[in-house]
């Protein structure tokens, strides 16, 4: 089900004008920290330390003066990846580059968060060479009618992953410049730019595009900024932005499904949704949810639209695993969340079973992903059992 990626031949890959996406920017600095003076070589510690920044502060003064970066880092690759593991792994691949290049990093050129940010964004461009995209189940197959139907795994996609809240206040880097140019697809990344429909909506879009639409519209950059990134002209940055924008509009993105962290409304009908659960009063549930609700779970394939299948399928679950549940208000992507736990016939205890994230607008819920991936569970530190 995977397309190919066939950007590196589009007009914005960097090949009209004799850059690749090696980091290597437009002046000859090289950004992704393979030699920062252009020459393809980083010093290693232990080489001459005369004016090497690492000899002067050390590993500690680096890591110092990098660290009040890193969980911002962590935000923008997982924007490029759509995986906390892997955007784990590619911020650790960007300080280790970072400290390889230090004693070449001139301050005059750019600030050190900047350097930053161009050596992440290029390490993520090097780790999605080949990669699949990582989907929701509603971007792979058709929506189901039968709530009844069998299970379906997708054990072998690699799914698209929600990202844990705590410590992204202000992450999303305010409107920019999307805002500025008053372009309704710029405006929503602008709006939410970690909203979990838009970063479900970003994997349709190539890597160097999805690069592009991040660093002008959610980090504000200049085009001229992010051309010099890329190592590419700054027409190939607007062509790039002007295609992914188009590409996020007909994806069919609204503003509604990425607004601003939520409000005591949209907590409201989340606190109502938990306690309709633990009841196990379908009628309840029925009347928290919009017409036109949609309801996945990966990584099952299986997904449903509109209230009559989603309360169906909710029927189902109670059938299975029995009605004993409790749920832990959480948060991700900006979004409301809850961490359901059950405890099943003959169990003494309610155990973790899914994280579920929401969209709710104007009172009631449009959409709701249940996460029942390992992965996910490890990334928002839930505890396997119910502690009060």
């Amino acid at each position: 089900m995977e397309t190919r990626d066939d950007e590196g031949r589009d007009d914005d890959s960097g090949a009209e004008d004799g850059h690749g996406a090696d980091g290597r920017g437009a002046d000859g600095h090289d950004h992704d920290g393979r030699g920062a003076d252009g020459d393809g070589e980083a010093d290693r510690p232990g080489d001459d330390g005369d004016g090497d920044r690492r000899g002067e502060d050390g590993l500690d003064g680096f890591e110092e003066r990098t660290a009040p970066y890193r969980r911002e880092l962590l935000t923008h690759c997982y924007r490029m990846l759509g995986s906390v593991h892997e955007a784990e792994d590619l911020v650790q691949e960007t300080m280790l580059r970072a400290w390889l290049a230090f004693d070449r990093y001139d301050a005059t050129r750019a600030s050190l968060r900047t350097w930053l940010y161009r050596i992440a964004t290029n390490t993520c461009l090097t780790a999605l060479r080949g990669r699949a995209r990582r989907p929701l189940p509603s971007g792979l197959v058709g929506a189901l009618e039968d709530p009844g139907a069998p299970m379906t795994l997708g054990a072998e996609v690699p799914w698209l992953e929600p990202f844990p809240d705590r410590g992204t206040a202000g992450l999303a880097l305010g409107a920019g410049a999307a805002s500025a140019a008053g372009d309704p697809a710029g405006v929503v990344v602008a709006q939410g730019s970690l909203r979990l429909a838009l970063i479900a909506a970003m994997q349709l879009l190539p890597p160097r595009q999805r690069a592009v639409l991040i660093l002008r519209d959610a980090l504000a950059w200049p085009a001229t900024e992010v051309a010099e990134a890329l190592g590419t002209s700054t027409a190939s940055v607007n062509s790039a932005l002007q295609r992914a924008r188009a590409r996020l509009g007909e994806a069919g993105l609204t503003e509604d499904e990425v607004t601003e962290p939520p409000d005591h409304g949209q907590r409201a009908v989340i606190d109502r949704y938990l306690r309709a659960f633990e009841d196990a009063d379908l009628d309840a549930l029925r009347t928290l949810l919009t017409e036109d609700v949609v309801l996945e779970m990966p990584p099952v394939l299986n997904w449903y639209v509109g209230p009559d299948a989603y309360v169906a399928f909710i029927a189902r679950v109670f059938a299975m695993r029995g009605t004993d549940w409790r749920l832990r208000p959480t948060s991700a992507n900006g979004q409301p969340a809850l961490a359901a736990y059950v405890r099943t016939p003959g169990d003494d205890r309610h155990r973790l079973h899914t994280l579920q994230v929401f969209t709710a607008d104007h009172g009631a819920v449009s959409h709701t992903v249940v996460f029942q991936l390992p992965t996910v569970f490890s990334a928002f530190e839930l505890p396997e059992v119910w502690e009060k």
